[in-house]
C-alpha cells in the first residue's frame, strides 16, 4: 500500500493524498521522506503547474508519529533531519494548495503552513498541541504562524495547545477559505485548475517574489519584484497573454 497516493485529476495538477488512515495520517519518517521526494520531483517537472495535498475525511494529518520519537534523545532527533525534509516543501517553486479536512494538528498543521493556499473544512480542527506533551513546535509553527496571524493569536495557539475550527482559522487568516467539509477537495482542485491554466513562469516568479520579499526589507522586496516583472517581458507567454487580451481571445500559454 502506497503511503502517499499520487493522482492527476486535471491538466497540470497533481494531487497527493496522505495514506496512513490507521494512524490518522501521522507523519512518521517514512512518510516525511516520501513526501519530500515527491515535492522535489514535482518541483522540477515542467508539466506540473500546481500541487494539491490532502489527507482523508477524518484527518489531514494528526501530527508527528509520537510512538516513533518518544524514546529518542537530542542526537537521534537531530539525525532524523526533519528540518531538511521540510525545506524541500518550503522551497518547491510550484504553487501548493492544502485541502484540510478533519484534524491538522502539530506537524499536520505545520504541513498545511508549508502551502501557499489553505482550503479548510468549516469543521476541521487545526492547532499546535505540542506543549501538552512536553515539547514545542519543531516544524516551523512558531515562525510561520507569527508571520501569518500575528503575535497574540499565535501565542494563544502555541501556549495553550488548543485547536480551532476551520471557520475560525479562515477568520483569523490561518486559512485562505473555509468551505463545507464535503466541498474542501473540490474547491482546492478548482483553484488548482485555475492556477494551472495560467502562464507557469509568471506564476512561479510571483510565488518567488512574495515569499522572498516577506523576509526582506521593503526596498529589497520591491526591487526583487520589479526585476522579476521586467524579466517576464522576455517570455513567450507575456507576448501571448497581452496580444490575446488586445485581440479579445483566449490565450494559449506554453510555459516559455
Amino acid at each position: 500500500m502506497s503511503i502517499i497516493i499520487v493522482e492527476k485529476p486535471s491538466a497540470g495538477v497533481v494531487l497527493l493524498r496522505l495514506n496512513r488512515p490507521e494512524a490518522r495520517n501521522a507523519l512518521n519518517t517514512t512518510l516525511r521522506v516520501r513526501m519530500s521526494e515527491l515535492f522535489d520531483q514535482l518541483g522540477r517537472d515542467p508539466a506540473v503547474r500546481c500541487i494539491v495535498i490532502t489527507g482523508d475525511d477524518q484527518a489531514f494529518a494528526a501530527g508527528a508519529d509520537l510512538k516513533e520519537v518518544v524514546d529518542d534523545g537530542p542526537v537521534e532527533i537531530m539525525r532524523r533531519g526533519v528540518l531538511n525534509l521540510w525545506q524541500r516543501l518550503a522551497k518547491c517553486p510550484k504553487p501548493i494548495i492544502a485541502a484540510v479536512r478533519g484534524v491538522a494538528l502539530g506537524g499536520g498543521c505545520e504541513l498545511a503552513l508549508q502551502a501557499d493556499i489553505i482550503i479548510a473544512g468549516e469543521n476541521a480542527r487545526l492547532g499546535q498541541p505540542e506543549v501538552r506533551v512536553g515539547v514545542m513546535p519543531g516544524g516551523g509553527a512558531t515562525q510561520r504562524l507569527m508571520r501569518a496571524i500575528g503575535k497574540y493569536k499565535t501565542m494563544k495557539l502555541v501556549l495553550t495547545g488548543e485547536a480551532i475550527s476551520g471557520a475560525e482559522a479562515a477568520a483569523m487568516g490561518l486559512a485562505s477559505e473555509a468551505v463545507p467539509d464535503d466541498q474542501v477537495l473540490a474547491r482546492a482542485l478548482e483553484l488548482a485548475a485555475t492556477i494551472a491554466a495560467l502562464p507557469p513562469i509568471a506564476v512561479e516568479l510571483t510565488k518567488e517574489a512574495a515569499l522572498a520579499g516577506a523576509d526582506a526589507a521593503l526596498d529589497s522586496g520591491l526591487l526583487l519584484e520589479r526585476r522579476l516583472f521586467e524579466f517576464l517581458f522576455s517570455t513567450h507567454d507575456q507576448k501571448e497573454g497581452m496580444r490575446a487580451f488586445a485581440e479579445k481571445r483566449a490565450p494559449r500559454f506554453e510555459g516559455r
